[in-house]
């Protein structure tokens, strides 16, 4: 959930800046170039106020002023372009000949932004704002003024600026601004991951704890002490819920237990009068013998589902655990019944540790050996094998027997199933059933495949490292 909703916020926080920062740009160019306008037009302002003193008309006609006046002007507008690079000058209105200008080659051309602004100069007022500059533009900054005297356009001022600096303050206004945009986006998404994690911490336990109460640790509870009021709500429903599904659970259980252990009385009464009738009755009676056999399985059912009730609610008793001595243990117990059936029983069992209960490890391999050899034929193998793979420890039981098919391996493990070849074969089907509350009680597994060429083969697997849980309440 958080790779999905951390990118969506990081596109929403940049949305935003780039709402805020394109505006602001924008805005800073428009302030540096207007500033630079707003001097252009007082320096043009400057020069008419000059040049109103000088009014020689085109063609050298003279009226009231003087040549140092005139060399006065051209003297101001030579300094200003050796200082600024900026060429100004004062053209007549023919904008052929001028007053004064600097460079002395500079006019005003037929056409261009500099044939624009004089001509509207021409119209008694100040020629318009010239276009933005941008970084990216080599453009120049033009503005005119009229030289007025008795109300006539007598002249024009025209100022010709070049961009660089203007261009060069903009871009490093722009630097500032993606500067603070970087930073503000890196602080964003620093709260952005803080705020994601503060919200789906409770979520991260929720999900642990379903895992844990999903493999059988039916205590372990979500704290509802930090996340957002909707999660905290949520937590404790989902307590209210686990405290439901384990009362109900730990109801069947007393109840499998109980009526386990209430029949078990009378069924022993049942088979001692059985026995006792047998001894009125000739000796290889069929009935007597039959009805005793389905006696012993009944009793074998209630002792197997009173195991079940007790090994699915049972508390693991983990340790550090040599796998590899356990399963040689195992196989050298239950080899005098392989030999017996005729079957070869093997084992591979280097030392190799991992956490688990030494006793339900025993009983579930137990188990998986007995229904090895109960089902290989005689002549067959059974083979053990204990190895390491990254955080698992598994054993591993291959058997030449009969196996089972793709729809059967589905079905294996399932409390009373047997297979329906099988049906003669003693047994309660609840030995798998079993095996398996027991490995996972302490974080175990076992898993069913075909082996080829034929039989089953069975994998025991324990963690290498202490389960969650464990290391944890360790911690603690």
């Amino acid at each position: 959930m958080r790779t999905r909703l951390l990118p969506l916020l990081i596109v929403l926080l940049a949305a935003v800046l780039l709402a805020l920062g394109i505006p602001l740009a924008g805005s800073l160019a428009a302030a540096q170039q207007q500033r630079v306008v707003v001097d252009r037009m007082d320096d043009a302002a400057r020069f008419a106020a000059l040049a109103q003193f000088v009014t020689d008309g085109p063609g050298g006609s003279r009226r009231t002023t003087t040549d140092e006046r005139r060399a006065g002007l051209r003297s101001e507008l030579e300094s200003y372009h050796d200082v600024y690079g900026i060429r100004a000058g004062v053209f007549y209105r023919n904008g052929t000949e001028a007053m004064a200008n600097a460079p002395g080659d500079w006019f005003v051309p037929r056409a261009g932004e500099v044939r624009r602004a004089f001509d509207e100069a021409l119209l008694s007022r100040r020629s318009h704002d010239p276009p933005q500059a941008w970084p990216w533009q080599h453009s120049r900054l033009v503005v005119a003024s009229p030289v007025i005297r008795d109300g006539d356009v007598v002249a024009v001022v025209v100022t010709d600026s070049p961009t660089e600096q203007l261009r060069s303050r903009i871009l490093r206004g722009w630097l500032v601004i993606g500067a603070g945009e970087i930073a503000a986006m890196l602080l964003a998404v620093g709260a952005a991951l803080r705020l994601t994690g503060w919200v789906l911490k409770p979520v991260r336990v929720l999900d642990a704890t379903t895992h844990d109460i999903a493999t059988g640790r039916l205590k372990s509870r979500v704290a509802v002490a930090g996340g957002p009021p909707e999660l905290r709500r949520l937590a404790r429903s989902f307590n209210e819920m686990a405290d439901n599904v384990e009362a109900v659970l730990e109801q069947q259980r007393a109840f499998v237990a109980d009526a386990s252990h209430q029949l078990r009385n009378p069924l022993a009464a049942l088979l001692l009068r059985i026995e006792l009738l047998a001894l009125e009755l000739p000796e290889g009676n069929a009935e007597i013998a039959s009805v005793r056999t389905e006696g012993k399985r009944l009793a074998q059912v209630l002792d197997d589902l009173l195991d079940l009730a007790l090994a699915e609610h049972a508390e693991a008793d983990l340790g550090l655990t040599d796998i590899g001595a356990l399963a040689g243990e195992r196989v050298a117990a239950w080899a005098p019944a392989a030999r017996a059936k005729g079957v070869s029983l093997t084992g591979d069992c280097p030392p190799t540790t991992a956490w688990a209960d030494p006793i339900a490890l025993s009983s579930a391999l137990d188990a998986v050996i007995d229904n090895a050899v109960k089902f290989t034929p005689e002549g067959g193998t059974v083979e053990v094998a204990v190895c390491a793979d990254g955080d698992t420890t598994t054993v591993v039981v291959t058997d030449t027997g009969p196996g089972l098919t793709d729809e059967e391996l589905a079905r294996v493990g399932d409390r009373f199933w047997r297979s329906g070849r099988h049906q003669n074969v003693k047994g309660s089907g609840l030995g798998l059933s079993i095996t398996r509350a027991l490995l996972a009680a302490g974080g175990g597994s076992v898993d069913f495949a075909h082996h080829e060429p034929r039989g089953l083969r069975v994998t025991v697997s324990v963690p290498r490292h202490p389960p969650a849980i464990e290391a944890a309440q360790g911690a603690r």
